[in-house]
């Protein structure tokens, strides 16, 4: 509901977005996996039985909204702190404020958005005012609190994920805005049916750059004659409004997913061309770079591995360099590392041997270490047998002495099958030479 009644003079008036904000739960649209009235948040703020949160969601999801919404409809004492600001100096003052209304029997409620931006230290001064219940905690973050929150403060917060609006309720949010707002019911508006449509499609499930585009879209397409009330904004409006090619990628949505799956398997696949194109449309989009390099990274030894181990070290070279630098210049380090990985030999030998031996101690538990290779630091572990029998490889011809150093259970049992492309080759052949028929693949006379 639109709590602002200056409609005289729009200068004077905060942004429509703002303007719009619903203020209860009711008037939230969107994200019904939680605000339904038999959903997580609806129930809890009925029963008042709240509880610290992480909310993670892309931009425009409606986090800051909901923060605010649940700190009035439960009465708490609001604090609203941003990461990209604030300091540890800053929390603690306003802990203890917190604390102080706590004495005097008020609950109080901290939002911190962008949290993952917040250090180990500044995260860790949330810790104990969460655990003894001096706040209620609701971080607000767009990245993966998982990589970007200290295990200690996740453990203690529930994480919410939101998702992007759909094209419903954006349309709804539109439709309340045009009708509801003081300022632009006033206002006789006609929005052609292509403007709407690539303005909603364009938005990327993101609410404020809706109600943003559509404010300015608004200020475009007002006509200069007095005699012309009528504001008609076309797709051309809306184009300038956005200032973007219209962008069927975003960071957050399925063609995100979509998108970086035909990026990894374009590179495992070989097809340098293929790559990156896919690169290009993830950045075109606004991706973080630094989660593409993390990926290539992985990718390097997953798929690589053994066959070019300079793989691994040009691409973690190439994440310090885009780390370093950062867009647009860091892309041209993408592409150099994108082509060298989807150009080079592959290899997943080592990934599924992991794989394998994963599965062995799942199902059958850690075995007991065998005494010749323990470790004997003192006396009494010598004497109990600790590292008895134990053959020094580099006392002997080739660095080399066959002896078992898996447990008795699982003697003779393999895990790596190296591949015989690039240089995994040079060690499936090194490895054949010294253990023999123990990895001697049975094609391989």
């Amino acid at each position: 509901m639109n709590l602002f009644n200056n409609s005289d003079n729009p200068r004077t008036l905060p942004p429509l977005a703002e303007r719009m904000r619903p203020q209860t739960l009711d008037a939230f649209l969107g994200q019904h996996h939680l605000v339904a009235g038999d959903r997580l948040l609806a129930k809890s703020l009925k029963s008042e039985r709240l509880f610290s949160i992480i909310l993670w969601g892309p931009p425009g999801c409606g986090k800051t909204t909901l923060a605010k919404i649940i700190a009035k409809q439960s009465e708490s004492q609001y604090f609203e702190l941003s990461a990209v600001s604030a300091g540890v100096k800053d929390v603690r003052e306003a802990l203890a404020k917190a604390k102080a209304s706590r004495e005097m029997g008020k609950a109080s409620l901290m939002f911190i958005d962008e949290i993952h931006r917040f250090n180990k230290s500044q995260q860790d001064a949330l810790l104990q005012a969460v655990e003894n219940g001096i706040i209620t905690l609701i971080g607000a973050t767009t990245e993966n609190p998982s990589f970007e929150v200290i295990s200690p403060l996740l453990s203690r917060c529930q994480v919410l994920k939101l998702k992007p609006h759909t094209r419903d309720d954006l349309e709804k949010i539109m439709t309340r805005a045009l009708v509801d707002d003081l300022f632009l019911s006033t206002q006789q508006i006609s929005l052609e049916d292509e403007a709407k449509d690539f303005l909603l499609e364009s938005v990327s499930g993101d609410a404020r750059r809706l109600l943003n585009a559509l404010e300015i879209s608004i200020s475009v397409a007002t006509p200069d004659r007095k005699d012309d009330e009528t504001i008609r904004i076309n797709e051309g409006h809306v184009k300038e409004a956005l200032q973007n090619k219209h962008q069927l990628y975003d960071k957050t949505g399925d063609y995100h997913y979509d998108t970086i799956s035909a990026f990894i398997k374009s590179v495992r696949g070989s097809d340098p061309d293929a790559a990156l194109y896919w690169l290009s449309v993830m950045l075109e989009g606004g991706e973080d770079p630094l989660f593409i390099a993390r990926r290539l990274i992985v990718l390097a030894s997953e798929d690589i591995g053994n066959s070019d181990p300079q793989a691994l070290t040009l691409a973690t070279s190439g994440f310090q360099a885009v780390h370093a630098i950062g867009l647009p210049e860091g892309a041209i380090v993408l592409s150099q590392v994108t082509t060298y990985l989807a150009s080079t030999s592959k290899s997943n030998a080592s990934y599924m041997a992991l794989r394998k031996a994963q599965e062995s101690v799942q199902e059958k538990g850690a075995a007991t270490v065998p005494l010749h290779i323990r470790n004997a630091p003192t006396s009494l572990m010598k004497e109990a047998g600790h590292g008895k029998g134990y053959k020094y490889p580099h006392n002997h011809p080739n660095h080399f002495i066959k002896q078992d150093y898996m447990p008795e259970a699982l003697k003779g049992s393999r895990f790596y099958h190296p591949s015989v492309e690039g240089l995994e080759k040079r060690v499936y052949e090194r490895l054949v030479k010294l253990w023999g028929s123990r990895f001697k693949e049975p094609n391989d006379h």
